[in-house]
């Protein structure tokens, strides 16, 4: 038999909820902050992504797509100490981030991953993918 407390939940209940510090709600996945700048919108018949890449070049990221999965990856790359052409920067004040991310999105089939377009501009990697000729609206005549 459970012993209850005067909240109306068991011990285990109590342990349960600090174990995993569930004060926090849990949110659903596609809720989830990201902690990196990135707006994801429909816009134009199509889906556009937004990624902040402030200090990176068109090399420094890897854009892939497998089936429905579109994957998005910085890594940031070491600062050799020992380095025989560039001592390693001594910074007075570092702003920029310049963090790694690892983003991979499931998308609909209403959009065709294999016409995607990437353009880096600005410090913003903008992604494009428009809607699939099948998702388009299409006009039925009643016989």
């Amino acid at each position: 038999m459970t012993q209850l407390t005067h909240f109306g939940t068991s011990p285990f209940d109590i342990l349960f909820k600090d174990f995993f510090k569930s004060e926090e709600q849990f949110s659903p996945f596609n809720q989830i902050k990201v902690n990196h700048p990135v707006d994801i919108y429909e816009f134009n018949q199509g889906l556009n992504i937004d990624i902040a890449c402030v200090g990176l070049s068109k090399k420094d990221i890897n854009l892939s797509i497998e089936g429905d999965i579109l994957k998005v990856e910085y890594k940031k790359p070491t600062i050799k100490a020992n380095s025989s052409d560039k001592p390693a920067p001594e910074y007075i004040q570092r702003g920029i981030a310049r963090r790694a991310f690892d983003f991979g999105w499931r998308i609909s089939r209403r959009f065709d991953l294999g016409k995607l377009e990437a353009k880096l501009e600005k410090g913003l990697l903008h992604l494009y993918a428009p809607l699939a000729e099948e998702a388009k609206t299409k006009s039925v005549t009643i016989k």
